[in-house]
């Protein structure tokens, strides 16, 4: 999800720098447990950084972490939770993959690489492919809608994820930030007025209490841990489909050491000076999972936001490499 509307208003989220954490468990992996603390010591420099990554190693488990409980803007990020709910309405028989699911201006919003220009059916696998893999903000409020916003709630809340909210749409967030009232759809031409030219005085900042996409790096790492265990489903081919799924996302191959399994989904946001990048997720070292999540979130010139990206995945890189060598 990426806009750049540089006459909103922002809220700039700040933090507290404090020492990263490691916690090796045991003697063996005291030096690349060092290699990792360092790693995300440089992650930590980014503007207001969050990160948590947990080994789960059988012997040896540790974790590394930066400000795991500031709660940040993600993005994207969420759509997880909706790709979840659905395919458990599919286990559940209420819903299909196969099912044909309409596009059109109806449920058109902005940023969908995917679908913004296209109008017809298509099967709702698909619709779920484009959510996850390419981040399309139509496919997610076709998939949020069909799941049913107050299932994919019910459900963050079932994995006690407290620090964690979801819109009610992209639409209705982007309604919302540009000026309309809480839960107003202004539609497809209605939002696309309101983003290039909001009321004046009448904006709101990304991060919020109302419509948002928001959470912590403990929630995430809380959430893929449990996700990719299956704890959320009940068949073994519901999981089989999400992990299938969500190792599509796009981030994956820049930020994981080659030829390892990894399942993620990222965000980020452009807002008027308001930035965000956040990537939570889990990769398979051996048969060790490693769970992260990398959240910055920060305020400044548009000009700026390709080199603290490039920063941004140099240092996530970074974090990961080390990680592997340590359970590897």
């Amino acid at each position: 999800m990426t806009l750049n509307r540089r006459n909103l208003s922002v809220l700039a989220v700040s933090a507290v720098a404090v020492p990263a954490i490691v916690r090796p468990a045991a003697a063996q992996g005291q030096g690349s447990g060092a290699r990792v603390q360092e790693a995300v010591a440089r992650f930590a420099t980014l503007p207001s950084a969050s990160c948590l990554v947990v080994a789960d190693h059988p012997t040896a488990p540790w974790q590394a972490s930066h400000m795991p409980a500031a709660r940040l803007f993600i993005g994207s990020a969420v759509k997880t939770f909706i790709l979840a709910q659905y395919l458990r309405e599919v286990e559940a028989g209420r819903l299909s993959e196969d099912q044909q699911m309409r596009i059109d201006d109806s449920v058109r919003s902005l940023s969908s690489p995917v679908f913004l220009n296209l109008s017809g059916t298509t099967p709702a696998r698909s619709v779920l492919e484009a959510m996850i893999t390419h981040s399309d903000n139509t496919a997610t409020d076709m998939a949020l809608a069909a799941a049913g916003v107050d299932k994919v709630r019910a459900l963050i809340a079932e994995a006690g994820l407290g620090s964690t909210q979801i819109p009610n749409s992209t639409r209705r967030l982007f309604s919302w930030l540009a000026g309309a009232p809480e839960g107003v759809d202004a539609g497809w031409e209605g939002v696309q007025r309101l983003v290039a030219a909001p009321p004046a005085g009448a904006t709101r900042p990304a991060l919020n209490d109302h419509q948002t996409m928001a959470s912590t790096a403990a929630d995430m790492v809380r959430w893929y841990r449990q996700a990719l265990r299956g704890t959320c489903f009940k068949k073994p081919e519901t999981l089989l489909e999400f992990k299938r799924i969500q190792a599509m996302a796009d981030a994956i191959v820049h930020v994981v050491p080659p030829d390892t399994i990894a399942y993620a989904k990222g965000g980020s946001i452009e807002w008027a000076g308001f930035h965000c990048f956040s990537l939570p997720g889990q990769m398979i070292v051996g048969k060790v999972p490693v769970t992260f999540c990398f959240t910055i979130n920060w305020t400044g010139p548009d000009d700026g936001v390709g080199a603290i990206f490039k920063s941004y995945v140099g240092a996530v890189a970074d974090v990961l490499g080390e990680a592997a060598k340590a359970v590897g």
